[in-house]
């Protein structure tokens, strides 16, 4: 039953709106599949076996009976396990709420549920979104399907594996500083960090509240394009969400030849990128060469500049959330989440305020920069996975092409442009002005549709049968 659960969302989305393939029978083949390789890869937290095949089941009869959603309709997906789940358990992979039930489920979740996705579970997340592949924690921490010596990245890094391995169709994740397009480019995925605004947060555990965004991880980008269809709209709940026209995402089937694609050279050879990164990166801008798009170097500010004013405000607004539980029950958290979260006690107001001003700044340069292009490209990711517990925690000395991007709150996109020598991931980011996601998605698709890399998936039987 493997094969069905390497069928793309859009692919199963056919069969299941022609009724050549059960909602059952999907969601029967991942809860095996999960069942046979979660072990192995720490993916899920908690596995909803008996609510899912409910809802599967009411899918297949509401489907009989012409009465079809869309094409989220009987899809299994996964959660972070920082979205609240009315009456399951959302944990944030910490002991200080290792038995939290939520009262009330995430907007998001209640989106989904209504274009009648399957939810399988809730997938293992660095603590709190930020604590780093932790080991002293309630649960073990996810692992690369790719390899399972190696880092899945984080802070989605259980919905990065999940959805690599077959676990999963599409999972959700959150991005403060690149925590869905880090997994998305470790685990090989497509994974959009949407316009800040575009998708509610409303019923997330917040991290840091002008930097958080929420957004889906698919295995293409014409998935995410289906789940953000969904996930896209103005919620009056949540202050960061923005009342705007939604885009027509199902114009990533269009060319794009008329795409004026900015190369960020200078950003990207700044930091220490791996030489198969790079040789990935020059192969790309070829590739969308070949459809017709135009290349050209574009010049960014530093990614430092950018890393500066990210540490400020999200250790500032970090230390704000998690305050009270610090002071008063920090044997609660884990080692990695207490040494990145405490230095907020130190950031002064002026500290704050500059930091927003820069902010500012550097939202006008790449507004400036966008006014000759229509999209940026670089790396998400300067390496292939490194192994299990070795990924850079946030430094001012390790460079992020990530990070830039939720201070301006620009759409960005990671998809899989490649293979390291080990048989790991290589990834490339996609960034779009605000609003315009519906092109960064466009382009995605457009590259991984002249590529090759989505016919390569993770072989865990074979290591599994190996290591036995």
């Amino acid at each position: 039953m493997n094969e069905l659960c390497f069928l793309t969302i859009a692919e199963a989305a056919k069969q299941i709106a022609a009724r050549k393939l059960s909602p059952v029978d999907l969601t029967k083949a991942f809860l095996d599949r999960i069942a046979s390789l979660n072990p192995q890869l720490n993916a899920y937290l908690l596995v909803l076996v008996n609510s899912a095949l409910a809802d599967a089941k009411q899918a297949e009869t509401e489907i009989a009976a012409g009465k079809y959603r869309g094409p989220l309709h009987g899809i299994p997906i996964a959660l972070k396990d920082i979205y609240c789940t009315k009456g399951i358990r959302t944990t944030a992979h910490s002991a200080l709420l290792k038995d939290n039930i939520p009262t009330e489920d995430a907007f998001t979740r209640t989106l989904l549920a209504d274009a009648g996705a399957i939810l399988l579970g809730k997938t293992a997340t660095w603590e709190f979104a930020i604590g780093g592949t932790s080991f002293d924690l309630p649960w073990p921490p996810a692992r690369n399907p790719w390899n399972t010596a190696h880092d899945p990245g984080g802070s989605s890094s259980g919905s990065g594996a999940a959805v690599a391995s077959g676990l999963a169709m599409a999972a959700m994740g959150s991005d403060t500083g690149g925590s869905i397009r880090g997994p998305s480019a470790l685990c090989g995925l497509a994974g959009i960090k949407p316009t800040y605004g575009l998708v509610s947060r409303r019923g997330i555990l917040p991290l840091s509240f002008s930097l958080d965004h929420a957004g889906p991880m698919c295995w293409t980008a014409q998935d995410c394009a289906l789940m953000m269809s969904v996930l896209a709209g103005h919620d009056p709940l949540d202050a960061g969400s923005a009342n705007v026209a939604i885009p027509d995402f199902a114009s990533i089937n269009q060319h794009i030849s008329n795409l004026r694609i900015g190369y960020a050279r200078s950003m990207t050879e700044e930091a220490e990128v791996d030489s198969d990164v790079l040789k990935a990166m020059q192969a790309g801008l070829k590739v969308f060469e070949s459809l017709g798009a135009r290349v050209c170097d574009v010049e960014l500010a530093p990614s430092l500049a950018f890393a500066d004013v990210a540490s400020l405000i999200s250790r500032s607004e970090s230390y704000a959330i998690h305050e009270n539980d610090l002071v008063n029950t920090p044997h609660l958290f884990g080692k990695i989440f207490r040494q990145r979260i405490a230095p907020g006690a130190l950031v002064r107001a002026s500290d704050y305020i500059n930091a927003m001003r820069g902010r500012t700044r550097l939202v006008g340069q790449l507004a400036d920069v966008m006014k000759s292009v229509d999209l940026v490209v670089m790396p998400a990711w300067p390496t292939a996975a490194s192994k299990l517990g070795e990924v850079p925690g946030m430094s001012r000395s390790k460079a992020s092409f990530m990070r830039p991007f939720n201070v301006t709150g620009s759409p960005a996109l990671s998809v899989c442009n490649g293979f390291s020598a080990m048989g790991l991931p290589l990834s490339m980011q996609i960034v779009g002005r605000p609003f315009e996601d519906h092109i960064v998605l466009r382009a995605g698709h457009a590259f991984e549709v002249a590529t090759s890399f989505r016919a390569r998936r993770p072989s865990l039987e074979v290591e599994a049968s190996a290591a036995a």
